[in-house]
């Protein structure tokens, strides 16, 4: 697999990698919010959360667009398509190893259903 354009992967798993502008990027998704609409759910100053929209910008995620004194945010969805490619290619792995754990289950439910059947007879095993 050719590894996708290497900084911009950094820069939005960097950005993706921060609980608050991951739940940023949450309110976004139902629509535009100011700077001050996105910091009010964390206790955190204005500057604060500038710093993460920047973080969010760099990546490519937001679009800030200013009207006079208010910054209002949206969400630009697209480099979301390039993490789940780069994550798409790993599936495969997680796929075939909860394959092993789900027959492994299986049998384990089949063997204590067995047992169960067992007693149930009055048969020691």
């Amino acid at each position: 697999m050719v590894e996708l354009h290497t900084e911009r992967l950094d820069s939005l798993f960097h950005a993706l990698g921060d609980g608050t502008r991951r739940r940023m990027l949450r309110e976004l998704a139902g629509g535009a919010r100011t700077v001050g609409q996105l910091a009010e759910p964390f206790a955190i100053s204005l500057a604060a959360a500038s710093k993460h929209i920047k973080a969010l910008e760099g990546a490519g995620l937001i679009r800030r667009e200013v009207k006079g004194r208010t910054h209002l945010c949206s969400l630009e969805p697209g480099p979301l398509a390039s993490a789940h490619e780069w994550l798409s290619f790993y599936e495969r792995f997680w796929t075939s190893r909860l394959d092993v754990l789900d027959r492994l289950l299986r049998e384990e439910d089949a063997l204590n259903a067995g047992r169960q059947a067992d007693k149930s007879e009055g048969k020691t095993t």
